[in-house]
């Protein structure tokens, strides 16, 4: 008997946990139900129509796809040559739709490190921060007794969650004081006295998306006639996108392109700066990288290997100091999917991958 999809999903997200995606980032189930049984299972680097026809010729019971198919909100599923469209026909042919996007770009021997790996790069670490969806810390005080049962609550709740680690919370000791007027009725201390008792600061943080259930179970679970708490909004628990890392020695910006044709088999490759120039340090990162070029530099990168690069942002980058190596959006993806499928492969049910349906625009890639 196949595996569920939600058990799919959670191996999946083991090594790629879902929660380090983007904010803007449609990971996990897209299409489906998380108990449906799973017996096959396919990879693809985009749901494309040719995808899409080979699924409905020869269905599977789960497609994990690198690139979002509903990237952006739809309010129908309309017949035609759109994601929508492709939707509606993976739906009739059965076929649930899970995506690992860029919790897989950042997953530690994940999208980024598979493009270092085929290009040969050495003592790599990540260069570009991504924050994932918006959060908040939510921060209570109440007797030392009570933080455990505060801290399952609000863990029951949402909240706590860091990477694959649940209850995570800091605690850090004080002194609270409160006056109680006679129409209190106070957990600790007493009415008609200023009172001084040993307390505990409790910090949890939260999806934004959660607060309101988790304020509540607070609330409710909090020994105090009156909880104290702060909601403070957040930035943290970057991963990181991109690597960058060492070249073997003797390594030139013409060489690198060379490696990056062979292996990547780009429809075009474009360069910029001088082929003769020697390199020590290269960064990578698959996709757009645009954006990027700047955290690059500064970590010492002397070339980047990218895709998609615009006009201006090349002609900065130059400025920068910094060679680029452009084989394209798709192309630089490519040991990345493989990888992913050798992740699927490993999940213990059928897999077959679908990566002969490239998704280049721009043109097929040499044989």
């Amino acid at each position: 008997m196949g595996k569920q999809v939600s058990e799919i999903l959670e191996q999946l997200g083991e090594r790629a946990p879902w929660t380090a995606a983007a904010g803007f980032d449609p990971v996990g189930l897209q299409l489906g139900d998380p108990d449906a049984a799973v017996d096959r299972i396919a990879v693809c680097h985009e749901v494309t129509e040719a995808v899409v026809g080979a699924l409905e010729a020869e269905p599977v019971d789960l497609l994990i796809s690198y690139h979002p198919l509903l990237f952006r909100p739809t309010t129908r599923l309309v017949a035609g040559a759109t994601p929508a469209g492709r939707a509606l026909r993976l739906m009739r042919a059965g076929v649930a739709l899970a995506v690992a996007h860029t919790n897989f770009d950042v997953a530690e021997g994940g999208m980024a490190d598979a493009l270092a790996d085929a290009l040969g790069l050495e003592q790599t670490s990540g260069f570009a921060p991504l924050y994932g969806p918006d959060s908040v810390k939510v921060v209570t005080f109440l007797p030392a007794d009570a933080a455990d049962a505060v801290l399952e609550a609000v863990a029951g709740a949402g909240a706590g969650v860091i990477g694959n680690y649940t209850h995570c919370a800091f605690r850090s000791e004080g002194i609270g004081t409160f006056f109680a007027t006679e129409a209190t009725d106070p957990a600790v201390g007493r009415r008609g006295a200023l009172n001084r008792e040993p307390e505990l600061r409790l910090e949890v943080v939260a999806p934004r998306a959660a607060e309101a259930e988790v304020l509540a179970a607070l609330v409710a679970a909090h020994p105090y006639e009156e909880p104290a708490y702060d909601v403070f909004d957040r930035r943290g628990d970057a991963r990181m996108l991109g690597r960058v890392g060492a070249l073997p020695p003797g390594t030139s910006l013409g060489a690198l392109a060379e490696r990056a044709k062979a292996v990547l088999r780009p429809a075009e490759l474009r360069v910029a700066g001088d082929p003769d120039r020697p390199l020590a340090r290269a960064a990578v990162l698959p996709g757009a990288g645009a954006d990027a070029l700047e955290a690059a530099a500064g970590r010492g990168a002397e070339a980047v290997v990218t895709g998609d690069v615009p006009h201006h942002r090349a002609r900065a980058a130059l400025d920068l100091g910094l060679a680029l190596v452009d084989p394209g959006h798709a192309a630089t993806e490519r040991p990345g999917v493989e990888r992913l499928l050798a992740w699927a492969a490993s999940l213990g049910v059928e897999c077959s991958g679908l990566l002969h349906i490239d998704p280049d625009p721009w043109g097929t890639p040499p044989k």
